[in-house]
Order: C-alpha cells, then sequence, then structure tokens
C-alpha cells in the first residue's frame, strides 16, 4: 500500500471525518501514534492502515484492497 492509497481507502471508508481519525485518533497497533505520526516515523501505510481498521472496527472484507484504483480497461 503507497500513501496515495493510505490517503483514498481513509477516505472512502470514513468520509469528511477521516482526516480527523488519521491526526487524533491514538492506534494502539503503531506503538500509541496517532496514523499521521506513524507514517511519518516511518510506519508503512499497509501496518497503519490495518491499525486504524481495527481500532474503529472496521469489518475485514473491508480492509483488504482498501484505496486501490480500479484496474483500466
Amino acid at each position: 500500500m503507497r500513501h496515495s492509497e493510505f490517503d483514498r481507502a481513509v477516505a472512502d471508508e470514513f468520509g469528511s471525518g477521516g482526516a480527523a481519525l488519521v491526526s487524533d485518533l491514538v492506534l494502539t497497533g503503531v506503538g500509541n501514534r496517532t496514523a499521521q505520526e506513524a507514517l511519518a516515523a516511518g510506519v508503512a501505510p499497509r501496518e497503519v492502515w490495518h491499525a486504524l481498521c481495527a481500532e474503529t472496527d472496521v469489518p475485514v472484507n473491508r480492509r483488504h484492497g482498501a484505496g486501490r484504483l480500479d484496474p483500466r480497461r
């Protein structure tokens, strides 16, 4: 997962509230940091995405492949 895919996944899953979650919600899965802090510290976007999903109870079926663009035809 790239940073751009992380951003799309957050926007798709959480809508306009996603930015607040990324900057304010402390995630235990990435060392008690916010997603923003974890990404800035070099934690992989996929790891941050999974920690955010776990903390906010996103169903497992909406975690995999999130943020990816549809393939070109």
